[in-house]
């Protein structure tokens, strides 16, 4: 596959350490973590863009905690497209700078937006649906979003609603794009489950490709402080100057919020890849070898009568042993021990507010 000089990739890598703590740190991420053996997450959604997007048509978004790390990590890029954000803002700032950027390059261009952070292991079928997804996003008005087709009734996911086929001349493409009803926010089980019978619905995972023409003429329209600031990164003599002095007035919202949920035409298209946020140690779970009774584990321990752990050791001069103890999270790092209930993984977060400053 020979990757179209005219598409371009924002990647979103900030973020926070502390669903995955003690592993992670403010300043290491998830995406920024080898879960699996197989590399960062990071590194594999540059990886899977080969033959989609040129390599210097890469941008990646980060903080500046991360921006070392991101720049070792993704060192396969032009150093000038490793960009640490000067504040805070959610999504929707993050996206009109990526925008701006890539606007004041190729004001032309295909552009996708992806998040750093997912599992993608069928990276084939991820680029088929992608190159359709480029395919559409040049030949209509349409923002497009990905949507990941329901596995259960999850309530922690945004949902979209699809209406009808998209009718779009002269594209005639393996995966259909469909017009969007409606963005759902995350629901309570019940309309989760009604959403699932339901059909029709797709979780939002946050990928999302569009032209730079028609995202902006949308901003203009649905968010004009965020279309103006791209505008004012267009026409910037000093991108750098112009980002540290306008980014963090931009009010602090998702782009979900900001454009999707008002974009006068939204389109979807359905993956047919598998996908995993991996949002938990209990995500993670499912990848790591079974050990006993249903221990999962990325090493080897001694278990008498345990069952249901999750055992992730990042010390390989430690051995971790397990007796009559069910439904634990156990993770041992240089200077830190985990051990927590595997019902409560959602919760490892708020650990935060209490540990010392510097084991975050």
């Amino acid at each position: 596959m020979t990757a179209p000089e005219n598409t371009y990739a924002l990647i979103l890598a900030g973020g926070s350490g502390t669903r995955f703590w003690p592993l992670s740190r403010n300043d290491k991420p998830k995406q920024l973590l080898d879960l699996f053996g197989t590399g960062t997450l990071l590194e594999q959604t540059i990886h899977r863009l080969e033959g989609l997007v040129p390599l210097e048509n890469i941008l990646i978004l980060t903080n500046a905690l991360q921006v070392e790390a991101v720049r070792s990590v993704a060192s396969m890029l032009p150093a000038e497209n490793i960009f640490a954000e000067p504040a805070k803002r959610d999504t929707a700032p993050a996206v009109a700078l990526g925008i701006g950027l890539i606007a004041a390059r190729n004001p032309e261009a295909i552009m996708m937006v992806l998040p750093a952070d997912q599992l993608i292991k069928d990276t084939p079928a991820y680029q088929s649906v992608m190159a359709d997804a480029i395919e559409v996003a040049s030949g209509s008005d349409g923002l497009v979003t990905i949507g990941i087709r329901p596995t259960w009734a999850c309530p922690s996911y945004g949902y979209i609603e699809r209406g009808g086929k998209a009718s779009i001349p002269g594209i005639d493409c393996q995966h259909p794009p469909f017009e969007v009803k409606r963005f759902r926010e995350k629901p309570n089980p019940e309309l989760a489950e009604q959403f699932l019978a339901a059909g029709g619905f797709s979780w939002n995972a946050g990928m999302f490709v569009w032209s730079i023409p028609t995202v902006i003429r949308q901003l203009a329209i649905h968010s004009p402080e965020l279309g103006t600031f791209v505008s004012e990164l267009r026409k910037s003599d000093d991108l750098e100057a112009t980002v540290a002095a306008q980014f963090p007035k931009l009010t602090p919202t998702s782009i979900d919020y900001a454009l999707m949920e008002n974009a006068d035409r939204v389109l979807n298209i359905e993956a047919t890849f598998d996908w995993d946020d991996v949002g938990s140690w209990v995500s993670i779970a499912k990848y790591l070898k079974e050990e006993g009774n249903n221990n999962r584990v990325n090493c080897g321990i001694s278990e008498i009568d345990s069952e249901n752990n999750i055992v992730f050791n990042a010390t390989p001069d430690t051995h971790i042993a397990l007796l009559g103890v069910d439904d634990l999270i156990v993770v041992k790092t240089g200077d830190s021990i985990l051990i927590a209930n595997r019902h409560q993984a959602d919760a490892i977060k708020k650990l935060s507010d209490i540990l010392p400053e510097n084991l975050l």
